[in-house]
């Protein structure tokens, strides 16, 4: 197999920033198409997620056949296991990549990539308990058994969910709490709406301004329920919407991604029932935008 070693990155970065850089004059789409087809390797590991944080100690190598390796795995998706027991196991997924299989989308999935992890080692299978957007990076929890995904479903509710989002501008308060009924269109956005909509659900969101720089804002944000897309739609309302969320109005979009990463994660271990609490930092990416570098 032929690689061609690339230039040591002299910046932090993501992926696909610097490989149109240290590429050109080659297109974009032949640029996205080396990393879509597994091409591109970072410390010798092939990566195709578009975002994924690159470091000054990198070493980029791309190749002109896909390396042989499993079609599936933690490597091939850039996700990270954050805590593993015989119960659980929680990943850290980047943004771009499915929690689980759409009509559109059967192969790049965080569940399939876990699936294919734990074939390899021999333990079984995951089984989902929830899912976050594809834009979103973060926490995702995965059950070992059939029983124990039902039990956190069952109790669900009870897990405390806090995310954080960059946003365009700042909200009006500091701190707050925004309660609406959210209705799911045909076009598959959602809206507020008043409560004599059939399918109207209640939404609660608790958010508070942690930073602001410029004309963007870093805001914790946590769930008083969970329904599709609130996040998004709460913070737009707010008239402070998620960077990269086009679909919700926003203007910008500087990393080319979702401003949005499921951060923090808080639940009594449903074997033990022991307080378990995991937490995933920030991506470099979106801490770039608040911290006014780049």
């Amino acid at each position: 197999m032929s690689e061609t070693k690339l230039p040591v990155p002299t910046a932090e970065s993501q992926l696909l920033v610097w490989l149109l850089d240290a590429l050109k004059p080659m297109s974009r789409s032949k640029v996205k198409s080396l990393l879509q087809r597994g091409c591109v390797l970072v410390n010798g590991i092939s990566i195709t997620q578009h975002d994924h944080p690159l470091t000054l100690k990198d070493r980029i190598t791309i190749c002109r056949e896909r390396p042989v390796a499993s079609k599936h795995g933690l490597k091939q998706s850039g996700m990270a296991i954050v805590y593993e027991d015989d119960a659980l196991i929680v990943v850290d997924k980047p943004s771009g990549l499915l929690s689980v299989a759409t009509e559109s989308d059967k192969t790049e999935t965080a569940f399939l990539h876990l699936s294919g992890e734990m074939e390899a080692r021999k333990i079984g299978r995951p089984f989902l308990v929830h899912r976050i957007d594809r834009g979103t990076s973060g926490l995702l929890i995965f059950a070992r058994t059939e029983s124990i995904r039902d039990t956190l479903k069952a109790n669900w509710s009870k897990v405390e969910k806090t995310y954080l989002a960059v946003v365009e501008g700042t909200p009006r308060r500091a701190e707050g709490v925004v309660e609406s009924y959210l209705v799911e269109g045909p076009d598959l956005r959602i809206r507020t709406y008043h409560v004599g909509h059939p399918d109207a659900k209640w939404a609660i969101t608790q958010y508070r301004v942690l930073q602001t720089r410029g004309k963007f804002s870093l805001i914790e944000v946590k769930l008083g329920t969970g329904r599709k897309h609130q996040i998004r739609v709460h913070m737009a309302s707010l008239g402070c919407p998620v960077v990269g969320d086009k679909d919700y109005g926003a203007k910008t979009n500087p990393v080319k991604r979702l401003g949005l990463h499921s951060w923090r994660l808080a639940l009594d271990h449903p074997v033990s029932g022991k307080r378990l609490e995991l937490e995933s930092p920030l991506p470099i990416a979106l801490k770039r935008i608040v911290d006014g570098v780049g």
